[in-house]
């Protein structure tokens, strides 16, 4: 629902006339009363242009926060993986297991994949999304063996 409403803002931000948004001596102070019927309106227009476009930049960027920030909660069809580093020991895989990585995010692990004897200390890690669903693998760096994990906070 963000979505469809970022998606919308630069229509819904269309501002009224400045001289409808200035009381009367606000707009004489500024001079805009010195501006004939078309200078004004060429200003409403670049303001309005002004307005849209950066109202479309923000929605890009809050777009991308949103998408960005939920990664493993939805995959929002991106295929790049996450990479990351996990935030202390890693000790290897087993179902249950959940790592804190250095950007924040925490998975948990819900396969029976192993990897015994693994012991490494903030490894980087890159968490893949699958071709179907919202399902995701992680993999440490020096090993080719990945376990089913998913995005817990």
């Amino acid at each position: 629902m963000l979505l469809a409403l970022l998606a919308c803002a630069p229509a819904a931000f269309a501002q009224p006339p400045i001289e409808q948004q200035m009381t009367p001596e606000q707009f004489k102070a500024a001079g805009l009363d010195k501006l004939s019927p078309q200078e004004l309106g060429k200003l409403n227009a670049w303001l309005n242009n002004t307005l849209e476009v950066e109202t479309t930049k923000a929605a890009e960027l809050a777009k991308d926060k949103v998408q960005t920030e939920n990664r493993g909660f939805a995959s929002f069809g991106k295929s790049d993986p996450i990479v990351a580093r996990i935030s202390g020991e890693f000790r290897g895989f087993g179902r249950g297991r959940s790592w804190t990585l250095d950007n924040g995010q925490v998975w948990e692990q819900v396969d029976e994949a192993t990897l015994a004897g693994a012991r490494m200390t903030a490894p980087q890690v890159k968490i893949s999304p699958s071709l179907i669903g919202n399902n995701w693998q992680l993999q440490v760096e020096g090993y080719n063996k990945r376990a089913a994990v998913r995005r817990v906070k």
